[in-house]
């Protein structure tokens, strides 16, 4: 099986890049132009959740109010940045190394390169100034990811105008930081970057105060000095968070955005962006989101373009085989298989992850690298895209699983059945209440005539950890009639989902034994 140049290596499954979808008792060979284990592992899930570890810790150590509640004293906290970027960046590393090590236990060859599709089961490969080489196998899964989308009219430097790519380095701690976007990435950074500054200053006008008499002060912790930071959110629609649910986007805005005193432009496009040279701030352009005048022009020390992110699809040799991508995502069915310019499926490949658009999380790529094994391997398995939560890991933490609730209203009035609401607060769990955590909310949108659940919604403490029974519950079709009876310790902060089931009325005469998965 050793291949030189020239010469074509057969497998039986090929997967363009690493992600971490390994097959157990098959033949298969991981193409990867970087680095072992895509961008969560190396740019995202992984060295963020790093930071806000840190971030998390320092934030509570800064609530006076919430120590002393705890009969706890604490006279003065500090941080090295290094440290910091340093602790995130060997949490990368030390999961990749894993990663790379238990594959090569598994026998799986990883190829380095660039992969390129040049016809039925073929894959050419290869490093720039090297020569290229060809593999042939029976299955091929597109696994390339995405990267940091920048709108027109933005100009990057990675120093004062950066993506999250930038920012998980931590070279600074920018004393004033506009972040262009309030989805999940801006507001994991907003937590990490108030979080290491000493206060938060608010509203775009206060300017010139800052300039005259504050920004230019700064507060010792231990021996750093950190000068004194304000975030500005700038989100083109009209209001923050505007992939949460409603009511849940509402209440975290007054936890995780009001009290921090954050300012906040709503409604505007960052039409352009230029980075700080010879002395002067980074300048941005406001315009208004509809009517598209101008509306002004801040200036800060820093900007961090969170508008989300684009399939990394581009150089795949997809017209080799006609398939064209979909504003830039590679067309598949229910089953991951892609599909061609005249909707047929192309046999043998498949495709996973953020290259799909399907749902870009981690997590979701590895749940359909999972179903696209069970076909391979023969068992027939389709992925309920709407069991698969989400979380937002920032301080309390927001999770989702299912629809919204103005998702599942529309999904009622076009099927023509009920919907209720019920929710429960974390001010009466009682383990919240012992650990001083009490800002939360539980909530569960379900069909009365079923016990069908269509959505759950966590805002509170550990929310990202109790969203997985809602999860499981809807992708194995679980009803509420059954999830009444379930048992859950107590203390525990799972009680706040006990307490949903329990809250929720379903309609008398339903059976108790529904097993049918909800349809996606």
């Amino acid at each position: 099986m050793n291949m030189t140049s020239g010469t074509a290596k057969s497998v039986k499954e090929t997967i363009i890049p690493a992600g971490i979808i390994l097959f157990p008792g098959l033949k298969t060979a991981i193409i990867e132009g970087d680095v072992v284990g895509g961008t969560c592992v190396n740019r995202g899930c992984v060295p963020s959740k790093a930071l806000l570890a840190v971030s998390g810790r320092m934030r509570e150590l800064h609530d006076e109010h919430h120590m002393k509640s705890l009969g706890l004293q604490v006279s003065s906290t500090g941080y090295d940045r290094q440290a910091v970027a340093d602790h995130a960046n060997n949490l990368a590393s030390k999961i990749r190394s894993n990663l790379t090590n238990s594959m090569k236990a598994m026998g799986v060859d990883i190829l380095t390169g660039f992969g390129k599709i040049v016809g039925k089961q073929r894959v050419r490969y290869g490093k720039v100034g090297f020569p290229e080489k060809e593999i042939t196998a029976k299955n091929i899964i597109i696994a390339t990811g995405s990267v940091p989308f920048v709108p027109k009219g933005i100009e990057i430097d990675g120093k004062t105008v950066f993506t999250s790519d930038h920012a998980l380095k931590l070279e600074s701690v920018p004393d004033w930081i506009a972040i262009v976007g309030s989805g999940y990435i801006g507001l994991e950074f907003s937590d990490v970057y108030t979080a290491l500054g000493s206060e938060i200053l608010t509203h775009i006008r206060l300017q010139k105060v800052l300039e005259d008499s504050v920004r230019y002060c700064s507060k010792m912790f231990g021996p750093y000095t950190i000068l004194i930071e304000q975030v500005t959110f700038v989100e083109a629609l009209d209001q923050l968070m505007p992939g949460f649910d409603p009511e849940i986007a509402k209440l975290a805005q007054r936890v995780l955005i009001n009290t921090r005193k954050i300012d906040y432009h709503t409604g505007v496009f960052a039409s352009k962006i230029t980075p700080a040279k010879d002395g002067k701030p980074v300048l941005i352009e406001l315009i208004d989101a509809k009517t598209k005048e101008h509306k002004e022009t801040l200036e800060v020390d820093a900007a961090l373009i969170a508008t989300g992110r684009a399939p990394f699809t581009s150089g795949l040799g997809l017209e080799n085989i006609n398939v064209v991508t979909q504003r830039g995502f590679i067309p598949v069915d229910e089953r991951m298989q892609v599909t061609d310019a005249d909707g047929n499926v192309v046999p043998n490949l498949f495709c996973i992850g953020d290259a799909n658009g399907k749902l870009m999380l981690a997590h979701a790529a590895s749940a359909q690298g999972i179903s696209v094994v069970e076909q391979i391997s023969g068992r027939d398995h389709i992925l309920n895209h709407l069991s698969i939560p989400a979380a937002c890991f920032t301080h309390p933490e927001i999770s989702m699983v299912g629809l919204t609730e103005p998702q599942a209203r529309e999904k009622a009035d076009n099927e023509g059945f009920e919907v209720s609401v019920v929710k429960t607060s974390f001010k009466a769990n009682t383990k919240a209440l012992a650990e001083n955590e009490g800002d939360g909310i539980a909530k569960m949108i379900y069909r009365p005539d079923t016990g069908e659940i269509l959505g759950v919604h966590i805002l509170g403490l550990h929310a990202a950890d109790l969203i997985h029974e809602a999860s499981n519950a809807i992708a194995l079709g679980t009803r509420l009639q059954e999830l009444k009876l379930a048992v859950h310790a107590h203390p525990t902060l799972s009680e706040v989902l006990d307490e949903l089931f329990k809250a929720a009325k379903v309609n008398s005469g339903v059976s108790h034994s529904v097993n049918e998965p909800v349809a996606a």
